[in-house]
Formats: structure tokens, C-alpha cells, sequence
């Protein structure tokens, strides 16, 4: 049995690692489209406006790519475990849970779509395996296991998964409600921990639309401990393949470049690559990081006048130097504990040194 788990283990391991793989080229694109077309914009009670037609395409090319994102990682989840018949149910999967469905709207962004890659890829492993005559064979892999991965992962996903999470949802909103007024560090705490817990997942949402509301009341302070700590995952992620280099393969140190241009522009979605791949690690270190950064926010009062988080809305923020400092210092602190909690990445013997091995014997 323990042997069975283990192989489940290495094989979800494997999942992972493949979704990220192919799907850090759709975060680069995305982010870096998005970065130049943002930094340019202005700061409005609408969040950023790129009003150039240039950049707006640019806004438009970033966006789409930041929308495949998540079916992309869903889909080669699947992928890795049952092969092809599984790559597309884990797509269409993947994109149902980053959008709204039901009556509800409930959306569970990566998380959700992780959960759904595993399904979709276990399905239409299983399928594989039915026996058929040889007429229907030879449609089973782009035909049949498709059709029935996708129906059952998807209704099941719509009717029974769904509303769940949206009385975690719930949950969360009511428990931010809770926590106002003389408990306002706490709140600032809270809010930047679950601002990072799913890096633009439904309680990422939640805590937005929890601060837009009291933006409403004029009150800005949630709203600046929200901004703060939306730009702390992907800058404390840039800042740690910086200075833990050999934590990081090459290809992560490369993604951490593209992660600080999303920090610099507020969107926690750059951690996402790092936080599929070393869950245990990154989401604690992420977390903590935003909550120390929403703490200090809400301590010194920052209050953000603009539904837009990072560096680049610096101008419509009142406080603006612990804006600047609680960033910078929760993104230190999430720098500093994947430093001391990573293990560093063990380099794979090179074609050169088997041989020189070899030689030597």
C-alpha cells in the first residue's frame, strides 16, 4: 500500500512539474506584455488606464496570455498522466475553474484547476483501459475518453466542487468583516495572508472586493494593505532566486526576472510557477511575507486610493513611504525564509561526467 502511495506521489509530482513547464512560457508573455503596457497607464478610481491604442493592443496580447495560463497548466496536469486523451478535458476543465460558473459565479482559479487536472487526468487514464472492440479503438483517444473525461470532470466540477468553495468564499468575506476597526493590524495581517494564499484565486477576489467595498464607505486603508500585499509574492519570489541562487535550476532563476516585473505591477500571479512546483514552501513563505507587508500598511495608516496594487500606483497612495517599506520588507521576509527553508537543487550528472566516470573505472 505505502508502495502505492508512493508511486501516486511521484506521479503527481511529475503532473506538476510538466503543467508549470509549459506553462511558464504563457506567464512570461503574458506578464512582460502586461508590465510595459500598464507602466505606462495612469492611475484612475478604475485601476490602471493605458489609454495609447499601441499599448492597449499590447494590454490585450498580455491579457490573453495571462487568461491561457491556468487552462495551459490544467491541461498538461492531465497530460502527464494519461497522455494526449487527457490534455484537452484537462484544459476545458482548467478554464471552467477560472471563470465564473453556476448561479453563484463561483471561480477557484489555479487551485481549482489543479484539482481538476488531477481528476481530468485519473479519468481519462481509466478510460484508457476499458476494453472495446477494435472498431471504437481507434477513436478512443480523440474521441470517446475526451468526450467522457471532460462531461464528468466538468458537471462533477459544476455540481458538486463549486458550491463548496463558495462557502469558503463566504466564510472568508464574513470573517473579513469581522475583523474592522480595533483589530485593524490584525485585519492588515489577514488580508495580506489571504491575499497571497491563491495569488488571484476566489479568495484573492474575496479580500479585493472586501477592500473596493470600504473604498466606497471612504475608507482606504484595507485597500492599501491589499496593494502592498499583492506585489509581495512575485518580488519576494524575484529576490529569492537572486539571492538563493542554487535553490533555483536555471529556468526558475530566468522566471524569477519576469516575477519582479509582475511585483513591480501588482500581479501576485507571477509566484504562481514557483508555487505549484514547491507548494509546502512557497505558499507559507508568500503568505507570511504579504501578512508582515498588510500588517506595517495598516499600522502606519497607508491607504491607496486606486483599485491597483505595486509600485506603479505609488502616486495615488497617502503614506507613501510605508507603502515602499512595508513592500519592501515583507518581500525581504519572504526572500529570507525560502532561503533558510529550500533545499538546494541538486545538479544532474552532465553526459561529460558519466563519461570522465567511466573512464575512471
Amino acid at each position: 500500500m505505502a508502495t502505492n502511495w508512493k508511486r501516486v506521489g511521484e506521479e503527481l509530482k511529475k503532473a506538476f512539474s510538466t503543467g508549470v513547464s509549459f506553462m511558464m512560457p504563457s506567464v512570461v508573455v503574458g506578464g512582460i506584455f502586461l508590465a510595459i503596457a500598464l507602466a505606462s497607464g495612469t492611475a484612475t478610481d478604475e485601476g490602471m488606464v493605458v489609454t495609447n491604442p499601441f499599448l492597449q493592443n499590447l494590454n490585450v496580447i498580455g491579457s490573453a496570455g495571462f487568461a491561457m495560463m491556468i487552462p495551459i497548466l490544467a491541461g498538461y496536469i492531465a497530460y502527464s498522466i494519461a497522455g494526449k486523451p487527457g490534455l484537452i478535458p484537462g484544459m476545458i476543465a482548467g478554464f471552467i475553474a477560472n471563470n465564473p460558473v453556476g448561479l453563484d459565479g463561483v471561480k477557484t482559479g489555479f487551485l481549482g484547476a489543479m484539482i481538476l487536472g488531477i481528476v481530468a487526468g485519473y479519468i481519462a487514464k481509466y478510460v484508457k483501459t476499458w476494453k472495446v472492440p477494435t472498431t471504437i479503438k481507434t477513436i478512443m483517444p480523440i474521441l470517446i475518453i475526451p468526450i467522457i473525461t471532460t462531461f464528468i470532470t466538468c458537471m462533477g466540477y459544476i455540481y458538486f466542487l463549486a458550491n463548496p468553495l463558495a462557502g469558503l468564499v463566504d466564510g472568508v468575506f464574513t470573517l473579513f468583516a469581522s475583523l474592522q476597526g480595533g483589530s485593524a493590524i490584525i485585519l492588515g495581517i489577514v488580508i495580506g495572508a489571504f491575499t497571497a494564499i491563491d495569488m488571484g484565486g476566489p479568495i484573492n477576489k474575496t479580500v479585493t472586493a472586501f477592500t473596493l467595498a470600504l473604498m466606497a464607505e471612504g475608507i482606504f486603508e484595507p485597500n492599501g494593505a491589499h496593494r502592498i500585499a499583492v506585489a509581495i509574492p512575485p518580488l519576494g519570489m524575484a529576490l529569492s532566486t537572486f539571492i538563493s541562487r542554487r535553490k533555483y535550476t536555471e529556468e526558475e532563476r530566468g522566471l524569477g526576472v519576469s516575477a519582479g516585473f509582475m511585483g513591480l505591477i501588482g500581479i501576485t500571479e507571477g509566484a504562481i510557477p514557483f508555487a505549484v512546483k514547491d507548494m509546502k514552501r512557497v505558499i507559507p513563505a508568500i503568505m507570511i511575507g504579504s501578512a508582515v507587508g498588510g500588517g506595517l500598511g495598516m499600522l502606519h495608516n497607508v491607504g491607496t486610493f486606486v483599485p491597483h496594487g505595486g509600485l506603479i500606483v505609488i502616486g495615488a497612495v497617502d503614506g507613501k513611504l510605508w507603502y515602499f517599506l512595508a513592500m519592501l520588507i515583507g518581500t525581504v521576509v519572504t526572500a529570507g525564509i525560502l532561503h533558510f527553508t529550500k533545499p538546494d537543487v541538486v545538479a544532474k550528472p552532465t553526459i561529460e561526467d558519466k563519461k570522465n566516470v567511466t573512464e575512471a573505472v
